[in-house]
């Protein structure tokens, strides 16, 4: 367990992650390599002050800064709140007038497993046709894109998106060193479907779903927070899908007018 690893240990296998060797982590924060070598065998004890120092210039999570503070014999710095927890109301109320201003479009935000927190009512283009047992929560949405029982079977081009959301999992699986994500990725392997290349003459993958016998064509941007200095924070992400054609356009807002208030 990380509680029972000397904080040099823990670095040194950040320093790993971000394949930096002694000298490029020194170069980086402005310390001695001399110094960056003792750290990480124990031989120097380093300040609150450093651990931070180093985790930054790794590009460490703020709640994998705090494990290593405490397995340096410091007080962990960055708090961890339930995204539910009062003192995060302006952050959620921000986040819902994101995801209400960009109706008729699908819009949400997630954490850092992909697991829904908040959403637009146009994510419902997304659940349709969804195994029910895939919408109960915690819903993940990695998973309902590439569970042959969510979207996945009314995704035109899932091998493409497939090609592309498992990458970017395993990197934040290596980034994060999350078991849980690890558990994820591992799963979403063993669901059957061709990998293929994409095509490098498409500046944006599109997302071809069929909703309700139209062909949708999506592309989407993600939205973090800066500067935050809580974890739960921190790790939310917001999604926004945009359309890729006037087609799509026009579907989405007669969706959305069909389902408004009084119809």
């Amino acid at each position: 367990m990380d509680a029972d690893r000397p904080v040099g240990e823990l670095l040194r296998e950040w320093r790993h992650r971000r394949k930096l060797s002694q000298l490029d982590l020194a170069i980086a924060a402005d310390v001695s390599s001399r110094h960056i070598s003792f750290v990480e065998t124990g031989r120097t004890t380093p300040s609150r002050t450093m651990v931070l120092h180093l985790a930054e210039h790794l590009n460490v999570p703020l709640r994998e800064r705090n494990r290593l503070l405490i397995a340096a014999g410091h007080a962990p710095q960055f708090h961890r709140r339930d995204w539910s927890d009062p003192k995060l109301r302006p952050a959620r109320e921000a986040v819902q007038r994101v995801l209400h201003l960009h109706e008729p479009f699908p819009a949400l935000a997630v954490d850092r497993r992909w697991n829904l927190v908040q959403a637009n009512d146009c994510v419902q283009v997304f659940f349709d046709e969804v195994d029910p047992a895939l919408l109960q929560p915690p819903i993940n949405m990695m998973r309902l894109g590439l569970h042959p029982r969510g979207f996945a079977h009314r995704l035109r081009n899932l091998d493409q998106i497939r090609a592309i959301l498992l990458p970017r999992l395993a990197r934040q699986v290596t980034a994060s060193g999350d078991p849980e994500l690890t558990t994820l990725y591992e799963e979403l392997l063993t669901y059957t479907a061709p990998i293929t290349d994409t095509d490098p003459a498409e500046i944006v993958l599109p997302i071809r779903l069929v909703h309700r016998g139209v062909e949708l064509t999506l592309f989407s941007t993600v939205t973090t927070f800066g500067t935050a200095h809580d974890i739960t924070l921190s790790e939310i992400a917001v999604e926004a899908y945009f359309p890729g054609d006037a087609e799509t356009t026009n579907y989405l807002h007669e969706l959305a007018g069909s389902t408004g208030p009084g119809r």
